[in-house]
């Protein structure tokens, strides 16, 4: 199915003459003010936004101007972006440290799409295998071990597995289905046991289903948390391969490894390894998703993505949202250095969009080798972080406003709510209307100030204003406005910030779809559970301050 790629041609992105001149258009601009910028062009907004089907890109706030932003798409040129894009898009192994293809993106074509019609017809027919299971669930016909309908579903993953899907049901709880009897989605992932014993005191073995969501089928962390659900399962309800198949659902690559487990084959979803786990939400492993909105509104969650794929290959860099959002990110992090970037959704059910990010971003470019193997010759990946906007501000934005660092910010918010025919709680409509408002005008409060500083307050408050209550500003950010958040806006959302790490690795010239940099950490603590579990004693291998804490966490410490 898919074809080799050749590797990135051995060039270094600090000789090519576009980042020269963004060198140098960068010593201009570190210390220039937001302020002049916008003195110098009032009509910033309407010259520095793009429109695009239920989204709004405004990046007027950043320190750009069309000289830089001609720099950016020349040097995007330069790199051989277009070219790939179009071999993203067209089943090549640009995973080339593992051999892959990264196509996450046909796992939203539309069914009967005619330029993949083979790609598209496998991955149809393992959604609907998940579609048909939903459904079944959702009318009360999948039954436990004793013949009770399924109340409680329990995703156990880690990673991709489980920050994909966690972060869309809680942003889609409003969009809720119905069901023949009370459905809960729970989330468990860390290995330590905590989540899980929390979950399995408040559930019943009769009504519970749990979901082993694991590409490899031998993350310890997902399978030890597996193990101790089945364990639960067999006290209360004897072991038999009854409670197994009743009670399991797997999804992975790994045919055998699931039915080695216990998992009935009728029970189990397959992906494939082109399907990365930070890319993976779209597949089966979003079981948990459409079991919470439905099975039309994962399909509306594909639809949005799948539009923003569209845009992504179509649009003019100059007005396409993923290529700027990319372009912003290299310009602030290469050339003003600024090297932490900040996330900020102004709507509670977005509590774990950053956290997302945060794996989707570093994970993928948070590398030191470029595809030549040659190390890279400018930083990659900055560090990224976040929080509900309302929140942060007090916890955070302090730092943001009068700290010592130069942050970056992404403010997201939905224009509308609480007024769609999904909302259940009328008799409060009006209020929460006004507490939406106040969120809106807070977001947007906020990247005012951080922009313009004193600029932005009353000038008779700033004359007697203290040194030290005043704000520096030309902290940049983009604005991003959904037309409300829904499965369609959400999936348009998440694709764009998909298109944009691709679109920095290929500036970098390093692979986004590797994570060499997690296995070995998991190779060590390998070396370590034996000890722990007395098995061996032998500490002669570690280094002074491992052996120090090893006879601590053993009893033998001072």
């Amino acid at each position: 199915m898919s074809k080799n790629i050749e590797k990135f041609p051995k060039e270094k992105l600090p000789s090519s003459m576009s980042t020269s001149q963004l060198k140098m258009l960068g010593q201009q601009y570190e210390n220039l003010h937001l302020n002049e910028l916008f003195a110098a062009e009032p009509e910033r907004f309407q010259k520095y936004s793009v429109h695009f089907d239920q989204l709004l890109f405004d990046y007027s706030k950043h320190r750009v101007n069309q000289t830089v932003l001609d720099q950016l798409v020349t040097l995007a040129n330069a790199k051989h972006l277009k070219p790939w894009i179009e071999r993203l898009f067209s089943q090549e192994k640009v995973n080339c440290t593992e051999q892959r293809a990264a196509m996450h993106w046909a796992l939203r074509l539309p069914e009967g799409h005619t330029q993949f019609p083979e790609l598209t017809k496998q991955v149809h027919l393992q959604l609907e295998r998940m579609y048909v299971l939903v459904e079944k669930i959702h009318a009360g016909q999948y039954r436990g071990a004793t013949g009770e309908v399924i109340q409680d579903v329990v995703n156990i993953g880690v990673g991709g597995s489980d920050l994909g899907p966690l972060m869309v049901t809680h942003a889609l709880s409003d969009f809720k289905v119905q069901t023949e009897k009370p459905l809960n989605v729970h989330f468990v992932s860390t290995m330590d046991g905590s989540q899980l014993s929390e979950k399995l005191h408040k559930l019943r073995p009769e009504t519970t289903l749990f979901i082993i969501s694991s590409k490899s089928f031998g993350t310890i962390d997902t399978l030890s948390n597996a193990h101790t659900a089945r364990q639960w399962l067999e006290k209360a309800l004897g072991e038999s391969s009854r409670v197994l198949k009743s009670h399991f659902v797997g999804v992975s690559t790994k045919a055998d490894k699931m039915t080695e487990w216990g998992i009935a084959p009728e029970n189990q979803l397959l992906l494939w390894d082109w399907v990365g786990g930070r890319y993976s939400l779209w597949s089966c492993i979003g079981l948990p998703i459409a079991l919470l909105i439905g099975v039309d509104g994962f399909k509306q969650l594909l639809a949005g993505a799948h539009a923003v794929d569209e845009h992504f290959q179509q649009a003019p860099f100059e007005r396409n949202i993923p290529v700027l959002m990319a372009l912003l990110g290299i310009w602030n992090n290469n050339f003003l250095n600024m090297q932490t970037h900040a996330v900020l959704p102004y709507d509670g059910r977005l509590k774990y969009f950053a956290a997302y990010l945060q794996q989707l971003e570093m994970e993928s470019n948070g590398k030191s080798v470029q595809r030549d193997g040659q190390k890279v010759e400018l930083d990659t990946c900055p560090i990224v972080w976040g929080e509900v906007g309302p929140n942060a501000q007090h916890a955070f934005y302090q730092l943001l406003h009068q700290g010592s660092f130069s942050v970056t910010c992404d403010f997201i918010a939905p224009i509308h709510r609480y007024n769609a025919d999904h909302f259940t709680y009328a008799d409060s409509a009006e209020a929460l209307v006004e507490q939406h408002h106040l969120a809106l005008s807070n977001c947007l409060a906020q990247s005012r100030l951080l922009a313009f500083g004193n600029q932005a307050l009353n000038a008779a408050e700033l004359e007697t204003l203290p040194i030290y209550k005043q704000y520096e500003g030309n902290q940049p950010s983009s604005t991003l406005l959904l037309q409300e958040l829904n499965p369609y806006s959400l999936g348009m959302l998440i694709a764009l910030y998909e298109h944009k790490v691709f679109v920095q690795s290929v500036i970098w010239n390093i692979n986004p779809f590797d994570q060499w940099g997690v296995e070995k950490g998991k190779q060590i603590a390998d070396q370590l559970l034996p000890i722990l579990n007395r098995k061996q004693s032998d500490l002669s291998a570690f280094d002074a301050s491992t052996r120090g804490l090893l006879k601590i966490l053993l009893g033998k410490g001072e």
